[in-house]
């Protein structure tokens, strides 16, 4: 059938809805665009009639009303840099969309920046999913382009856009530039810690750090390392839910508006495809192995685990296959091969000048479930061999062969032991002092980030480099929302002695853009009553045994049962101030926030979120 006489069909039909000559009680499961998700009012004719109503008043003719619908997702704030683009892309996603034979229409949602959401964006990541989920089904839409881009943005959006299960596409904000200082190219946010580590241990001054605050982010967009929204960017394409080009590109380029007007295009597309192509059908568990070979090998963010792991969970058919041992395993055979900061030393922009991802794929064939299907409509081994290869010469590539990586393998890994025995979570390819991957040293306490303000550049504070510095009550309920203070600050009297990395343990989070030894996500969380964590005290020796996988404090099982015993005795006698009970009182998102949100080996989402029989 030709495209016009499909659109008189369309124009027909629904004039004979408008009028009453046909019946649209019959037609529920067919229904798209305006006759989808009607409003109840008893009467489905004058839910039709009552929705044109009000959208004629902006100008919408019945052609337009006729064709298939396409929403997009507008995550604009003024508080959100990350996303100043946003309304160039809609626009340019608007055109795909129109030249292809649909109608775009945006709706808002909310917008979360890492910088500007107390306590913690983290914390909101689950409402925006929550936002998300019920706006794709609330309106009529017969597929979504989700465009976002800041950190916990993009795991929020595919979290909703899977529990939704309408077709989805994902167009990510991109990159910022790199700026420059005395030369030198710099970039948020790794180079943000750096310099600020530098600037605590007194060496550079004040007006130096002023200075860098100018030019560490020159352009809108994402973090321009290999930060989470990066990490997650790259993520997507693993997942096939978006172009080669669409991780790479800079906010900043015409490349990226040509990704977003083909994005628009090809959300009409996926439409005529009706099932296939929605997420629950789309993405397998083989898409989300691949998805966690592109982590490995990208040297990603920490935080892609903990996301990756909720977005896992709200699948049907995948939850309950996948767990941190999955990551592990993956990490065991997969090379790290791009050289981005912060662990290596360039910047997304490199990557993307490199050929991106549609190259490291291509590295990474021997490992990647080729026969996973992407929102194409081909499989990723398909859409790679359609891929024209660009040649650039070895030295001015970041991107490594698969036989000569810069990390053999296991970028990230998983721990286990009685400190952590639902898993913790280390970036070992992050390590600025590789001797500390496997260490053994007496613990320094802090019960919290309150404390750590305090101490920790105490010239009183016991501690040496041989230290582990260990912080509690960081994780999903303790603080709440495992704010991404796992970077424990060097204490400053060491810094001053040039001391750059000590093993460090928390239940929180790190930014992606950060480094160092560090371990992250111990599971279960320090204000959980049954933590080993909750009960470690200063000296108490701690060893961490990257090889081994290992992650233990040197105590006998009685001891730890003692004193968990004597903190439950204390919680229940006052327990009104400790978090674990505070929260069966708690009013409004916060109340929902702390009795609902789980571990973050399961994703730290809310419970009652998860697909069902996933646990």
């Amino acid at each position: 059938m030709s495209s016009s006489t499909q659109d008189d069909k369309d124009k027909s039909q629904a004039d004979a809805e408008l009028n009453g000559d046909y019946d649209l009680s019959q037609a529920i499961d067919s229904r798209q665009g305006m006759r989808q998700g009607l409003t109840s009012y008893g009467d489905a004719h004058f839910s039709l009639f009552l929705r044109k109503v009000f959208i004629k008043a902006l100008g919408y003719s019945e052609d337009a009303l006729s064709r298939p619908i396409v929403g997009i997702v507008n995550t604009f704030s003024g508080f959100n840099p990350c996303h100043a683009n946003v309304p160039q892309l809609i626009d340019a996603v608007r055109r795909g969309v129109q030249l292809a034979g649909g109608l775009a229409v945006d709706f808002p949602t909310i917008s979360l920046h890492e910088s500007f959401a107390a306590p913690t964006s983290m914390y909101l990541r689950n409402l925006m999913s929550m936002d998300t989920e019920e706006m794709i089904k609330a309106q009529p839409v017969d597929a979504v382009v989700l465009v976002g881009g800041c950190d916990k943005t993009t795991p929020a959006q595919l979290m909703g856009g899977i529990s939704a299960n309408k077709p989805i596409l994902h167009l990510v904000t991109g990159p910022m530039m790199p700026g420059s200082h005395k030369g030198v190219r710099i970039g948020a946010c790794t180079d943000c810690r750096n310099n600020w580590a530098s600037f605590r241990a007194g060496v550079i001054d004040i007006e130096e750090i002023a200075a860098l605050n100018e030019e560490l982010a020159p352009t809108a967009g994402t973090c321009g390392v290999m930060g989470t929204a990066s990490t997650m960017a790259c993520i997507l394409v693993g997942l096939g839910l978006m172009p080669f080009k669409g991780a790479t590109a800079p906010a900043v380029s015409s490349a990226r508006l040509r990704i977003a007007e083909e994005t628009g295009a090809t959300a009409v597309k996926i439409i005529s495809a009706g099932d296939k192509l929605k997420p629950q059908a789309l993405l397998t568990r083989e898409s989300f192995l691949n998805a966690i070979i592109v982590l490995q090998a990208i040297g990603g963010s920490t935080n892609a685990v903990v996301h990756l792991m909720a977005i896992i969970n709200r699948h049907p058919a995948v939850a309950g296959t996948i767990n941190l041992d999955t990551f592990d395993e993956i990490g065991r055979l997969t090379p790290l091969l791009v050289d981005l900061k912060p662990s290596g030393s360039n910047y997304m922009t490199d990557f993307h000048n490199s050929g991106g991802m549609a190259e490291l794929l291509k590295e990474l064939r021997p490992l990647l479930h080729l026969d996973a299907l992407t929102v194409s409509g081909k499989t990723l081994g398909e859409a790679l061999d359609r891929e024209r290869s660009i040649s650039v010469p070895q030295e001015l590539r970041c991107i490594q062969p698969f036989d000569t990586p810069l990390y053999p393998a296991s970028s990230i890994v998983v721990l286990r032991g009685n400190l952590a025995p639902g898993g913790a979570v280390m970036k070992a390819s992050a390590s600025k002092d590789r001797r500390l991957l496997k260490h053994s040293g007496k613990a320094v306490v802090f019960a919290g980030s309150a404390d750590l303000a305090v101490r920790i550049d105490d010239d009183n504070l016991e501690v040496t480099p041989d230290s582990v510095l260990v912080l509690q009550n960081i994780g999903p309920v303790g603080n709440p929302g495992m704010p991404e203070a796992g970077l424990v600050p060097i204490p400053r009297k060491l810094a001053a002695r040039g001391v750059t990395d000590m093993l460090r343990v928390s239940d929180g989070r790190m930014s992606g853009t950060a480094g160092g030894t560090i371990v992250l996500h111990i599971s279960p969380e320090a204000a959980n009553p049954e933590s080993v964590l909750g009960i470690v005290r200063d000296g108490d020796v701690i060893t961490c045994d990257v090889e081994k996988r290992l992650l233990q404090v040197e105590i006998n099982d009685e001891e730890i049962e003692r004193r968990r015993e004597a903190r439950r005795v204390e919680v229940e006698k006052d327990g009104s101030q400790h978090p674990w009970k505070m929260r069966e009182k708690m009013r409004g998102y916060r109340g929902l926030y702390m009795r609902s949100v789980n571990e973050a080996d399961q994703g730290a989402d809310f419970d009652f979120l998860r697909a069902e029989g996933s646990g």
